[in-house]
């Protein structure tokens, strides 16, 4: 089987060359959007059989089969917008047809287009899909602080749900540029907007934004939060994993190398967030017995910009996991003398390269010796320990970080 897929923009009366003018004038089988069809409906061929590319996928290239087998044909002419290469349907067509042969004849892709308009380089831009994708990849660019973002939008990730989004965490200091229908000489429209004016406007769509650095002062993500500067439970100071511990509790999960991150336990978040910022490309789901730590870790999260944690209130116990991604990284910040029971649950999902860690604090006033808990859990359930370090700092009793794998 063989695809043609031709970019196109959003002018109503595209301009194709000669070479693809005879492409598509000899075709049989054409496929796009909706809105694809009704720009190049003037150009197809009068019994041309046209397939719309609609969700789900996996019934549309059941149609193309279907259509070359009655139409004894072997090609395919797709319409897509821009680039096919640049998160477009050429794409789709190599993950779900590996062996087709494929050509390509793009155009510009709209985010291109923008900067067009707007005459600014874009080699330095980094590009983020939020187009029928969540959150996690723009998240991850907020914090690693990229200075000039592209985004692709939809109808959910708007100009004015991405802009509240920013605000919301603390983003600020960047200048929003939205394009328009962009290629249609009668609808296009480039507007540049502070966040406050973007959160508060309608764009039409199809639509895409060019985020940009003004250039004010703007702090760095920290290399270690300061504990005074976490909202704590009732204010007590010995409810929160000190500075120093927690940084070495992450170097212990070797979270560099890791993609999923369970933190079971998280009372203020500070675990979580400190993991947030320092690896971004985690995705975080935490946990938390107490239900008025979730204002807590909220709070914490909005004024530290660490948006994407996941956030689960309740027994973890009790907690259904069962479609939640498989972890490769836990830590225990509390188990409520329920720790054997908390890593069985934890080892029907680990990852086989998993590892889970937890900190022990020996103190002469506490009747329960959660490493000798940690021990016999991990005897029981066949789990190699790796050395504990133990920590001391400044009055406080000695921690030992505690870690094991499968």
């Amino acid at each position: 089987m063989k695809f043609i897929v031709i970019g196109i923009t959003d002018n109503p009366n595209p301009w194709f060359p000669p070479e693809v003018m005879e492409i598509i004038s000899k075709g049989k089988v054409f496929s796009g959007g909706k809105r694809h069809h009704e720009i190049v409906v003037p150009l197809l061929p009068q019994d041309a059989k046209w397939i719309d590319i609609t969700v789900p996928l996996d019934a549309v290239f059941e149609q193309y089969n279907s259509q070359l087998s009655i139409l004894n044909c072997q090609l395919i002419i797709v319409f897509a917008s821009g680039d096919p290469l640049f998160f477009g349907f050429a794409n789709t067509i190599k993950r779900k047809m590996p062996e087709a042969e494929i050509v390509v004849y793009p155009t510009f892709n709209s985010l291109q287009m923008l900067a067009h308009r707007l005459v600014m380089p874009y080699h330095d831009m980094h590009i983020v899909s939020l187009t029928g994708r969540p959150w996690p990849e723009f998240d991850k660019a907020l914090i690693e602080r990229v200075g000039k973002i592209g985004v692709l939008t939809d109808k959910e990730h708007t100009p004015a749900a991405i802009a509240q989004r920013m605000l919301e965490y603390g983003f600020t200091n960047y200048t929003m540029h939205v394009g328009e229908h962009l290629g249609n000489p009668s609808l296009e429209k480039v507007t540049t907007l502070t966040l406050e004016e973007a959160a508060k406007t309608e764009f039409s769509m199809p639509n895409c934004l060019i985020l940009e650095q003004d250039g004010k002062d703007y702090d760095c993500a920290l290399f270690g939060i300061p504990d005074s500067e976490f909202t704590l439970l009732d204010g007590r100071e010995k409810m929160i994993t000190k500075m120093p511990i927690r940084l070495l509790t992450l170097q212990a999960l070797d979270l560099p190398k890791k993609k999923v991150f369970w933190d079971i336990g998280f009372c203020t978040g500070s675990i979580s967030i400190e993991a947030r910022l320092q690896f971004p490309h985690l995705q975080i789901e935490a946990f938390e017995i107490r239900p008025e730590c979730e204002a807590i870790i909220q709070e914490n999260t909005h004024h530290f910009g660490a948006p994407g944690i996941h956030i689960h209130i309740g027994d973890f116990l009790e907690t259904d996991i069962e479609n939640l991604p498989c972890p490769d990284a836990v830590f225990i910040g509390g188990h409520g003398g329920k720790l054997k029971e908390i890593m069985a649950k934890v080892l029907t999902v680990l990852a086989d390269d998993g590892c889970i860690v937890m900190n022990s604090v020996k103190a002469p006033k506490v009747l329960t010796d959660s490493h000798q808990l940690w021990d016999e859990a991990c005897q029981e359930l066949g789990l190699i320990q790796e050395p504990p370090m133990r920590i001391v700092i400044d009055e406080h009793h000695p921690i030992e970080i505690l870690k094991c794998k499968k």
